[in-house]
């Protein structure tokens, strides 16, 4: 085993990303998600996303000492409140416009695979979500995007891929992030129905990407599960991954806005310490979002759509994919 992929493999065996919910009973949440550009109907850039997530909600006097070490410091963790601890296993893929190419341009972006881990904590409080997470992975041919994308265009029989012989080169990742999300305004459920309005901020600081981001999020619906928003895959807001069900089968419609100013981003600066493929990376990108979640007391079933600004100089116009997740809890 490549010892980059055993280092993974051992923090998923070891690990402990990090969800809402205020709850006073352990619970366990597992959260499968996919994202594609296919979904709207392109192969190109950000081509491809998916994650797992494994989460336990625990009672405060099973916390450990690194929960009480964290509340004295700062105080976006409350020591006497249920905190959710977490796993996760994600690879990300980027591809140029054109995957029939086995030369593409310079000035398109760089293919790139992304195999990465992350354990992190996060706790509801009143109205807000506080999230703490630390991930750590490697980009080129050992995060087995070459092979993933090229065994599933085979089986599917889309175009095969030729370029990845151009990808970026083997590096290690390690990003650190903090998010905080707050429920700004909300009405009081009239038969089921009701409507809130969440504000996000978040910073994470790595070789992947440092960034810092804002915006917010509406939902409108009956019945409504607690969170905010379904989760998606960084570098976008990363949403929900747990909820808290409402007593009876619920959704909801939501759409929402971000903005992230952007200082690194290694899928589009190129490797950090060798020479590599690179575009000029645009400081400052946006994101649209529109999506349904339905769920009942056991499951969330959630798709977001998602428009984003163009990411690097040359780029001819901005990407749009699709987003799908499945939360369980028991």
């Amino acid at each position: 085993m490549h010892p980059l992929h055993a280092l993974l493999l051992g923090l998923v065996l070891a690990a402990t990303a990090a969800l809402p919910g205020e709850v006073v009973a352990e619970d366990t949440t597992l959260i499968l998600e996919y994202e594609n550009d296919l979904f709207a109907g392109d192969d190109r850039w950000y081509t491809n996303g998916v994650r797992a997530t494994w989460m336990r909600t625990s009672r405060p006097w099973r916390h450990h000492d690194l929960i009480t070490l964290l509340s004295d410091l700062a105080p976006l963790i409350d020591s006497g409140r249920p905190v959710s601890y977490g796993l996760s296993l994600g690879q990300n893929m980027y591809t140029p416009k054109d995957i029939t190419d086995p030369d593409p341009p310079d000035d398109d972006r760089p293919y790139a695979g992304w195999l990465n881990a992350s354990a992190g904590l996060g706790q509801l409080r009143s109205a807000s979500l506080t999230r703490l997470a630390v991930t750590v992975g490697v980009i080129g041919p050992a995060s087995l995007a070459k092979r993933t994308q090229k065994e599933v265009h085979r089986r599917i029989g889309s175009n095969v891929p030729r370029g990845w012989s151009t990808q970026l080169r083997n590096e290690p990742t390690l990003m650190v992030s903090v998010e905080r999300i707050e429920r700004l305004w909300e009405t009081s459920p009239v038969d089921g129905w009701g409507a809130d309005l969440n504000g996000h901020l978040g910073i994470a600081l790595g070789t992947p990407f440092t960034l810092a981001g804002t915006g917010l999020t509406m939902r409108l619906g009956r019945y409504m599960p607690n969170d905010f928003s379904p989760p998606r895959i960084q570098p976008a807001f990363p949403g929900s991954m747990r909820f808290v069900p409402a007593e009876r089968w619920g959704w909801y419609v939501f759409t929402g806005v971000d903005g992230q100013g952007r200082a690194r981003d290694v899928f589009l600066d190129g490797n950090t310490y060798r020479r590599s493929r690179s575009v000029s990376r645009k400081p400052w990108v946006g994101e649209i979002i529109v999506g349904l979640a339905v769920a009942n007391q056991r499951a969330r079933l959630a798709y977001t759509h998602a428009f984003r600004s163009r990411e690097f100089k040359g780029q001819p116009e901005g990407a749009e994919y699709g987003s799908l997740s499945l939360s369980v809890h028991w």
